[in-house]
């Protein structure tokens, strides 16, 4: 297809904006949503980036797809953000697992394509994480390590970390059977999921989704063939 020099210098500008930005207001990105070749040029630029552009609310995102897109935030720095010193890779697989878990229990375990719940206390989720890991961690050993090789990822570690969370010297109990400790790594991940808007705080110790992760697990989130499998690794055992 044709475009016009405008065009595609209107659709530069708007979307250089986005990749800086990562999140523009509907009004700022009215051409895209209005003209068709702006928006096309804008989409393509996207792709070459491994990422996509999304509408949630009164917002337009660019959302990463891909690792190897220039707007995957790498593990360095989600450590230097948003962890401890000491820190190590698998602090952000044992976040990305919770995380995943907490949005399941918005999607009913991710059988629905809806949202079946409006919010979640932290006690509920630290419950659902509690009762997926030592469900998971019932798995024969020899199984693990098999859906470890299928999958490159580092199950036995991961169940070992959340489970010794519960070792630690954190007496203090904020929340009715649970210690201290495994709360601080919720809050953790709950803190970078509030930098990504993909959650908001609503006070009582509760939280919600927000309309860009509706529209990210909608149209995305369970048809990456990486993510399904995990998914269905931690659901298929109820």
């Amino acid at each position: 297809m044709n475009y016009r020099n405008e065009e595609i210098i209107e659709a530069y500008k708007l979307y250089s904006k986005l990749a800086v930005e990562g999140a523009s207001s509907l009004g700022e990105m009215r051409a895209y949503t209005r003209e068709e070749h702006i928006e096309e040029l804008m989409n393509q630029f996207a792709a070459q980036d491994h990422a996509t552009i999304i509408i949630a609310g009164e917002q337009v995102y660019l959302v990463p797809i891909a690792s190897s897109s220039p707007f995957h935030m790498s593990n360095e720095t989600i450590k230097k953000l948003y962890l401890p010193n000491n820190a190590t890779n698998l602090d952000i697989y044992l976040m990305y697992v919770v995380a995943i878990i907490l949005l399941g229990e918005f999607y009913n375990s991710y059988q629905t394509k809806e949202p079946t719940r409006v919010f979640i206390s932290m006690e509920e989720w630290l419950e659902a994480v509690n009762t997926r890991m030592e469900t998971l961690a019932q798995i024969d050993k020899e199984v693990l390590q098999k859906v470890e090789e299928e999958q490159e990822y580092n199950w036995i570690k991961i169940l070992e970390k959340w489970l010794a969370l519960d070792d630690v010297k954190e007496k203090a109990k904020k929340l009715t059977g649970v210690t201290a400790s495994r709360i601080s790594f919720l809050n953790m991940t709950k803190q970078f999921l509030e930098k990504q808007d993909m959650i908001k705080d609503i006070g009582n110790y509760e939280i919600e989704i927000t309309e860009k992760t509706k529209v990210i697990i909608q149209r995305y989130y369970m048809d990456y063939e990486y993510n399904r499998g995990i998914l269905d690794f931690i659901y298929q055992h109820s």
